[in-house]
C-alpha cells in the first residue's frame, strides 16, 4: 500500500496528494538512472517499458522445489536461458512474443510449454512439475517454502517508485510463498524507518505547520517537532499493527497482489475489493481484518498524542473510514499506475 494510505493520520488526503506530487517532482531526476542491462548469455531485451517478465517456481511430483534446474525460452523475439536458484524460483525479462519454454534438471523429465507475453506483462508460469525418469528411484530434495518466501520478500523490499519511494507491500507474483511471522515484522519495521518515508513525513509536518493544522501543537520548533512526531507515530503504529501484529495473529498476508490482466472493470473491482479481502497464509481469500482493524487501532492509539480537540471516538471512526477509502485509492494506483514507475525487486526483473 502507499505510504499515505497506510497511516492513520488526521490529514490522509493531503498527505496522499503530497506523495503524488513528490513522485512527479522526482520523475525528471530519477528516470535517467532506470535503464537495466540484459542478463549475460541472453538476447538483449528492449527497454524496461517494452519488455515482459516471465517467472515461476520449479517443483517435483512431491511438491518439493527443484534446485539448479535450467530454463530455456526460444522464440522469434529471441532466445533466453536462466538457471533456477536453489529455492526453485526463476525470473527472466524478455522481449514480448511467443516462446517455447523448456525446463530441465538432472535425473528428471524435462517440462515443455508454449506461451505468449505482451509488452509490460508479468506472466507467472503455473504448474511447472518435473517428473522422475524411469531409471531414477530418488530425487534430491532441497529448499523450503520459507526460503522461497525469504527470496521473494527480499525482492519486494528492493522495490521503489521512481527508484526512491519504497513500494514494499506489492507482490507481482500471483502465487507468492506465505510470509513467516518474522518476515512480516521485518518488512513492517524496514518500511517504517525507511529514510524516504521519514523525509516525506518531515515535509508533511512542515506543510501542516505552515497551514497551522492542529493548532493545539503551537508553532516554532516545538510545534513542528510535535507534528513530525505524530506523523511518525501514525506511520509506525499503522505499519506494525496492520502489517505485522494482526497479520501474524490472524495468519493473513499484508501484501497487495498485482493482477495486471482482465478487463478494466474487473481490475477496478479487484483493486477495491482487496481493501476488504486478502490472502491468508494458506493462499485462500478471506476478510481483510488486518487492514481494517489495523487502521482503527492505529487511530485509537493516536488519541494519546493528538491535541485535545482532535481526539475522541467519533474522530477515530471517521478517520478509520476515510483511511479505508484511501486504501481503495492506493490499491487502484498500484493496479493501474505505480507498476510502470516501480523499479527493482520483482518489478525490475
Amino acid at each position: 500500500m502507499l505510504f499515505a494510505t497506510r497511516r492513520a493520520g488526521r490529514s490522509g488526503f493531503r498527505r496522499f496528494i503530497f506523495m503524488i506530487l513528490t513522485q512527479a517532482a522526482l520523475l525528471p531526476a530519477l528516470a535517467l538512472g532506470q535503464r537495466s542491462s540484459p542478463a549475460p548469455g541472453t538476447a538483449a531485451p528492449g527497454s524496461a517499458g517494452q519488455t515482459a517478465t516471465i517467472l515461476g517456481t520449479v517443483k517435483d511430483m512431491n511438491g518439493n522445489v527443484v534446485p539448479n534446474a535450467s530454463v530455456v525460452l526460444t522464440g522469434e523475439a529471441g532466445k533466453y536461458s536462466v538457471d533456477v536458484s536453489t529455492n526453485g524460483f526463476f525470473s527472466v525479462r524478455v522481449n514480448p512474443g511467443t516462446y517455447t519454454v523448456v525446463v530441465s534438471a538432472p535425473d528428471l523429465v524435462s517440462w515443455t510449454s508454449n506461451m505468449t507475453v505482451a509488452t509490460g506483462e508479468y506472466r507467472e508460469i503455473p504448474g511447472i512439475v518435473l517428473k522422475v525418469t524411469a531409471v531414477v528411484s530418488t530425487v534430491r530434495v532441497s529448499g523450503s517454502e520459507h526460503e522461497i518466501a525469504a527470496r521473494q520478500v527480499k525482492m519486494e523490499e528492493d522495490q521503489r517508485i521512481l527508484g526512491a519511494i519504497p513500494n514494499f507491500y506489492v507482490s507481482y507474483i500471483g502465487s507468492a510463498a506465505p510470509m513467516s511471522t518474522g518476515q512480516k515484522y521485518s518488512m513492517a519495521w524496514k518500511f517504517s524507518i525507511d529514510p524516504v518515508n521519514i523525509v516525506i513525513g518531515g515535509i508533511g509536518a512542515g506543510i501542516e505547520q505552515a497551514e497551522d493544522t492542529y493548532p493545539g501543537y503551537g508553532q516554532g520548533m516545538q510545534g513542528y517537532g510535535k507534528r513530525f512526531g505524530a506523523a511518525m507515530a501514525d506511520n509506525f503504529t499503522s505499519n506494525m499493527i496492520g502489517g505485522a501484529v494482526l497479520p501474524s495473529l490472524l495468519h493473513q498476508d499484508p501484501r497487495f497482489y498485482y493482477r495486471g490482466t482482465g478487463s478494466v472493470a474487473s481490475r477496478i473491482g479487484y483493486a477495491i475489493a482487496t481493501v476488504f479481502i486478502c490472502k491468508g497464509d494458506d493462499g485462500k481469500w478471506q476478510p481483510n481484518y488486518s487492514f481494517i482493524a489495523g487502521d482503527f487501532a492505529s487511530g485509537a492509539i493516536s488519541n494519546l498524542y493528538y491535541p485535545q480537540q482532535q481526539r475522541g471516538w467519533a474522530i477515530t471512526i471517521d478517520t478509520g473510514l476515510a483511511n479505508i477509502a484511501w486504501g481503495a485509492v492506493g490499491s487502484l494506483a498500484e493496479e493501474f499506475v505505480l507498476k510502470r514507475f516501480t523499479h527493482g525487486g520483482e518489478a525490475g526483473k
